[in-house]
């Protein structure tokens, strides 16, 4: 369906068909919160899920008076309310997230938080016409991607369950934090990066609060204040928690159609030696061996994109054992062109920074 339509449907299916208990005779609303909706395979926010969170806000209050949409912060949180989460998320053809994406799958999911279970689904399949996918400044400016908890349970709370089902534990137990850190991505969004910084640090304090978009946004917060001593160590443990997963993504960015990194100029330059130095240090430390992957966007001939993926990997691996020569003989370069992209929609552009990532894996010495 075009995107727009695909929305409406996915949204009515939930809050039509949602099981829940019948309203007392005073006439009580529902409390509803909405855990700003994510892409499916990337966790990222963009400004088509912004789109996505603002329509379904729209069509409750013009068509299900039974709900009382409230900020996501945790106060109202604490309350218990019905959680709306949502994904959204690049398929092809098979509707497999892999290869070039042609379609969005759309899933929401409606979660009550006193009985810890899912109350309703909703899903449709959307056109790509007229979708922006281009990420939020948080999460465009975010210089690496690793597995995280948080982010992983709010997927599959979402995707493969069913109504009665009970809400991931991995996302339960995080949706305190969950909230100020989605507050502070709004204030990092708005320019605001001191109050961003307050709210970064703040869930950094709370239950499970140490979680990689956390520590993203204490790097990209503190690098915007000037305060690089802080960022690189909130960088540094990005990168401890990407080595702890065996997984870590780096977005370098390279000059097109070359293996060197793009030349940067301003207060607001990419730190690529600091980045490297921390990769370096830690990979050294940890006496690891890294497998060191480049990845490129699916445009353009694939003998070329594995080629160039190639020449991208051991470029980084060289500049790695030039930081720290004990690296030497414990990293391997490989490239795989567009086999494993994130977002698959060709584009070469924001949205698709992560398909031109360059991954390190941890592997056997």
């Amino acid at each position: 369906m075009p995107f727009d339509d695909a929305v409406l449907s996915a949204a009515n299916n939930l809050l039509g068909k949602a099981q829940l208990p019948p309203a007392d005779a005073g006439g009580a609303k529902f409390r509803l919160v909405i855990d700003p909706l994510i892409d499916g395979v990337t966790g990222q926010q963009s400004k088509a899920t912004q789109a996505m969170g603002a329509r379904i806000v729209a069509l409750i209050r013009e068509r299900y008076p039974q709900y009382e949409v409230q900020p996501f912060s945790s106060a109202n949180v604490q309350k218990s309310p019905l959680v709306l989460v949502g994904t959204f998320t690049g398929v092809n053809k098979d509707r497999k997230t892999e290869g070039q994406r042609e379609a969005y799958r759309i899933c929401l999911a409606l979660a009550d938080l006193k009985t810890g279970k899912l109350v309703s689904k909703g899903l449709a399949f959307a056109k790509p016409d007229g979708v922006d996918p281009t990420p939020l400044p948080h999460f465009r400016d975010t210089p690496v991607w690793t597995e995280d908890g948080a982010t992983t349970g709010y997927i599959r709370t979402c995707q493969g369950t069913r109504a009665g089902d009970p809400i991931h534990p991995l996302y339960l137990d995080r949706i305190v934090a969950a909230s100020i850190i989605s507050e502070a991505i709004d204030a990092y969004g708005a320019g605001k990066y001191r109050d961003a910084l307050n709210l970064y640090e703040t869930a950094l304090r709370v239950p499970e609060g140490r979680q990689a978009r956390v520590y993203s946004g204490l790097y990209l917060t503190n690098w915007r204040l000037g305060r690089k001593q802080e960022a690189i160590k909130s960088f540094g443990h990005l990168v401890e928690q990407g080595l702890d997963t065996k997984r870590l993504g780096v977005k370098f960015v390279f000059r097109p159609g070359a293996a060197i990194l793009s030349a940067e100029t301003g207060p607001a330059a990419t730190p690529y030696k600091l980045w490297l130095f921390e990769l370096s240090s830690q990979a050294t430390k940890r006496q690891s061996c890294m497998e060191v992957i480049g990845h490129s966007s699916p445009t353009g001939p694939e003998p070329i994109n594995e080629r160039l993926s190639q020449l991208r990997a051991e470029y980084v691996r060289g500049q790695l054992e030039q930081t720290s020569p004990a690296l030497q003989k414990r990293l391997i370069a490989n490239g795989v062109g567009s086999r494993e992209t994130m977002v698959g929609n060709g584009r070469d552009d924001a949205s698709d920074a992560l398909d031109r990532r360059v991954e390190f894996k941890i592997i056997g010495c």
